[in-house]
């Protein structure tokens, strides 16, 4: 293995840069988990907008210093905007990741997924059935979710092992990650590092957080106090990054 490994003390440090600096995040998200994404990238200290305008998109992204698409909810308009949207990204050199939602329920979707890989964009983020559709994505980092949470690149193979099971059974806790991303990577260049950190800090969230649920119902306002309140120390002694052989 070569390559320097994302660690929890760079995790912390990360988290720490998108608080201090609180970078944009425009989100193309799937309609049903908008508000949840906003809250969570808002709680660590990043700035969302998740217009789909046409007419707006252009401004949107040029004020933003990082993109996530999400194919959750997929419509002509939507694959309009989207195209647009990493046109403009990849124009100004903005870091851009895209969840793959459902290509394994539909080959439009999936046609359509290939399409945007063809982009280049910085991640590429999905589950196990998601992925394995999908295959290798070269020249960005693959990030297949799921227990553990497993992230490749050209030289480096690392999984991630916090979490909890009460994140399944919450609508968009994986989109939330998304947003969550792409806020790291507005403040680290190094994607695979930043992304490794990202899902370590909300896998040690939902880990605290699940300590004063009762359920998925109360879990999901306290997984976003724990986001809020996460500090550098719940990282370093909490958060589980492995080195994985290729």
């Amino acid at each position: 293995m070569t390559g320097n490994f994302p660690t929890a003390a760079k995790a912390a440090e990360i988290l720490e840069r998108v608080r201090q600096t609180r970078p944009r995040v425009h989100c193309l998200m799937n309609t049903v988990v908008q508000k949840f994404t906003a809250d969570g990238i808002t709680v660590i200290g990043g700035i969302p907008s998740m217009t789909t305008s046409l007419e707006e998109i252009e401004s949107f992204v040029t004020k933003a210093d990082a993109l996530t698409v999400n194919l959750g909810t997929l419509d002509a308009e939507r694959r309009k905007v989207i195209r647009l949207a990493i046109e403009i990204a990849n124009a100004s050199g903005k870091p851009w990741i895209v969840d793959p939602v459902h290509v394994d329920y539909s080959p439009s979707r999936l046609d359509f997924t290939r399409e945007l890989i063809a982009q280049s964009p910085t991640i590429v983020r999905g589950n196990r059935a998601e992925m394995g559709l999908i295959g290798d994505v070269p020249g960005a980092v693959r990030i297949e979710t799921g227990p553990v949470d497993h992230l490749r690149d050209a030289t480096r193979n690392v999984g991630i092992v916090n979490g909890h099971p009460w994140m399944a059974k919450v609508t968009g806790t994986g989109c939330l990650s998304g947003g969550v991303i792409a806020a790291f990577m507005a403040v680290e260049k190094d994607a695979l590092t930043a992304a490794a950190s990202a899902l370590a800090v909300t896998g040690v969230s939902a880990e605290l957080a699940a300590k004063q649920a009762k359920g998925p119902g109360t879990f999901e306002p306290s997984f976003l106090d724990a986001l809020s309140e996460i500090s550098g120390e719940d990282i370093i002694n909490h958060a589980r990054i492995e080195h994985e052989q290729g």
